[in-house]
């Protein structure tokens, strides 16, 4: 018996598990509140459509995956955080199997314009805390970066690495830090 969910995180959390036991294909409103133990319009309470309701869960999924707890630095060199990412895209993977592709898939159609600025979104995240990440890592080089070659560019570089890794399911980040460690360091 699920417990009744009255808030929107408890009705993400809710959709979160749903989808981990069933699949994407059976999130609705009506499975959500059944899942929730509350009625449908308890849904409509708090989202106005399926589609805000999707979009609203997909965030909170990249969030689960990639969201580190606390406001200071939490890694202390480009390495560790690589090492990080890696092992949450696995975690991401086990606990919401084929998130990623699916993901990517379900908003390339021009009609889920929400969807890919979420996404978006969430990548833009990322590449900022990697470049956050290169910008006070004191094991690199001082003459690793200039104009042409900036972390922001190498940032992409190793999100690049990242997006081909989500694809092949290979979470393995031993290509990534030695990229990182011959450029770098």
């Amino acid at each position: 018996m699920h417990t009744i969910a009255n808030s929107k995180e408890e009705i993400l959390n809710s959709s979160r598990r749903l989808i981990q036991e069933q699949g994407w294909s059976s999130i609705s409103i009506r499975s959500v509140a059944a899942h929730c133990g509350v009625s449908v319009g308890s849904i409509y309470n708090h989202f106005s459509s399926k589609s805000e309701l999707v979009c609203a869960t997909v965030e909170s999924i990249w969030r689960d995956i990639f969201h580190y707890p606390g406001s200071a630095m939490p890694f202390d060199d480009t390495l560790a955080c690589v090492r990080w990412l890696y092992r949450r895209m696995a975690y991401g993977d086990k606990q919401y199997p084929d998130f990623f592709t699916l993901h990517s898939l379900s908003f390339l159609d021009v009609e889920k314009e929400d969807g890919r600025h979420l996404m978006k979104k969430t990548w833009r995240h990322i590449l900022d805390g990697l470049c956050l990440v290169l910008e006070h890592d004191p094991k690199i080089r001082t003459d690793a970066f200039d104009e042409r070659f900036t972390a922001e560019k190498f940032a992409g570089i190793l999100f690049s690495l990242m997006l081909s890794a989500l694809l092949q399911k290979n979470y393995d980040p031993s290509t990534a830090m030695e990229l990182v460690r011959r450029t770098l360091y």
